[in-house]
């Protein structure tokens, strides 16, 4: 009998590891542009979890590899350029709050998309999360006006895909191990990564003599290996024993681990965007809220 406290741990596990990825992110900037963080990110992940995952491509089902390519592209390799990009003027304590809306898009969607029954209480949350983020951007670009809080929608754009990507996994991989997916999906994005890589003057002298090369490089080591290969593992795993709402609840502790290697780290963060943190999290709890039988 499966213990019913395992998908708990596993989220728990996912925000510690994901909330402290967006602070990596940021110290990774310092010495490397958007698109090498994001081009160095899959590729160094890629080799990971292919080098582990090898043997599990076998059994995989070919009609389901058109599915491992989307989710690839979706959930892993956009998402690694669009949050380095939106950090390049965004907070990264503030990304991470935004990111908070993968709940109540993958809600969205799931009932656009996937023909998944939504309740009352959750369109609710929907509303209440989407106002709360309408205020955060607002008020964080009055408080930060050296920023142009545009870049939000960077990260908005991210939580649409992470979205599909939930209810893709849930409704067309459920019966794929979850290191196969995790593999499958850089399967199709290492190349595409390292081409990209290529064109973003990488590999000169300019870019290894910056000061803060060697400890963005560590950065994105770490970020690889534990903010996208293995919780990757962990968050497929995660959607396979639970819902696909739960395993977006990582959002829930997620914001709070970044917040605070935000405020560690220097960044401003007024009164009302924190209201507007509590009003984003209140929606994605009423989201999730199941009706009593």
């Amino acid at each position: 009998m499966k213990n019913p406290n395992t998908k708990w741990i596993y989220l728990l596990i996912l925000s510690i590891i994901w909330g402290s990825s967006f602070i990596l992110i940021k110290k990774a900037l310092l010495g490397l542009t958007a698109y090498q963080l994001g081009a160095l990110r899959t590729i160094i992940t890629g080799l990971i979890l292919l080098s582990v995952g090898y043997y599990k491509l076998k059994e995989i089902p070919k009609y389901k590899w058109k599915w491992l390519l989307i989710s690839g592209l979706l959930g892993s390799f956009i998402p690694a350029f669009f949050f380095a990009i939106a950090e390049t003027e965004i907070d990264s304590a503030v990304t991470s709050i935004l990111n908070s809306l993968v709940p109540l898009n993958t809600i969205l969607l799931g009932f656009a998309v996937f023909r998944i029954a939504s309740t009352k209480r959750q369109i609710l949350g929907v509303i209440i999360g989407f106002i709360g983020t309408a205020i955060l951007i607002s008020k964080g670009a009055e408080l930060n006006p050296n920023q142009n809080y545009l870049y939000a929608f960077f990260v908005i754009a991210s939580t649409l895909m992470y979205a599909t990507n939930v209810n893709i996994i849930k409704r067309y991989l459920q019966d794929v191990k979850p290191l196969a997916i995790a593999a499958g999906n850089y399967v199709f994005i290492v190349v595409p990564a390292f081409i990209v890589l290529l064109f973003t003057n990488f590999f000169s002298e300019e870019t290894f003599n910056h000061p803060d090369f060697r400890s963005s490089i560590i950065c994105v080591v770490i970020l690889s290996v534990f903010g996208t290969a293995l919780a990757k593992v962990v968050f497929n795993k995660l959607v396979q024993i639970s819902t696909p709402v739960f395993a977006s609840s990582v959002t829930y502790i997620m914001p709070i681990v970044a917040l605070i290697w935000g405020v560690l780290d220097g960044e401003s963060f007024g009164f009302v965007q924190g209201l507007a943190a509590i009003l984003i999290l209140v929606g994605v709890y009423l989201a999730n809220k199941r009706n009593k039988a």
